[in-house]
């Protein structure tokens, strides 16, 4: 039986919640699981994640294999890497260093991508300013020529409704029979 490490589909219609379980390859998505190893919930801003770190290294150990967003998760929570560590024969002191280096690098990274938003925010809204601001002109410009056309639209039309319920003459009704032959 080959165990995997994947994410099981809980919550409900358009709120998706996961668990991080340790179930066998064969079985369906959301069926019978071996563990649950944790939850996943992507909807929360920063994106929550729980995990049980010693029941994960017990199931790497025993060599199950984590789908790639699994792994993703793990990646992201800096389990791999401590797994990786532990593989390499370090001790914890070690581990626990590395670590810590490895928060630094992330907090680096991520100070540097909100520094390119907050960069590309003003570049942005100047652009939006600028097109709000030459898009009322050509509304202004506009507007008259569609007043004259709908003011001549309405005029031909009261034409037509005059002359459709003025009383007929003969010569009317002489010019309507011609029209119709």
């Amino acid at each position: 039986m080959s165990v995997r490490l994947r994410l099981a589909r809980m919550g409900r219609k358009k709120r998706p919640f996961y668990r991080v379980v340790a179930v066998d390859s064969r079985k369906r998505r959301d069926g019978k699981y071996i563990e649950n190893l944790g939850y996943y919930d992507p909807l929360t801003d920063p994106i929550d994640v729980k995990l049980k770190e010693e029941r994960i290294f017990y199931w790497l150990k025993v060599g199950a294999q984590p789908s790639e967003t699994v792994r993703n998760l793990l990646r992201q929570e800096g389990i791999l890497f401590k797994w990786d560590l532990m593989k390499k024969g370090f001790d914890e002191a070690r581990i626990q260093e590395e670590l810590g280096k490895l928060e630094v690098i992330q907090l680096e990274r991520r100070r540097k991508a909100e520094q390119i938003k907050e960069k590309e925010k003003p570049a942005e809204a100047a652009k939006e300013e600028i097109a709000e601001a030459a898009a009322p002109e050509e509304v202004k410009t506009e507007k008259p020529a569609a007043d004259e056309e709908i003011s001549a639209a309405a005029v031909e039309t009261k034409e037509e409704t005059a002359e459709d319920t003025a009383p007929k003459t003969d010569e009317d009704s002489a010019t309507d029979e011609q029209e119709q032959e």
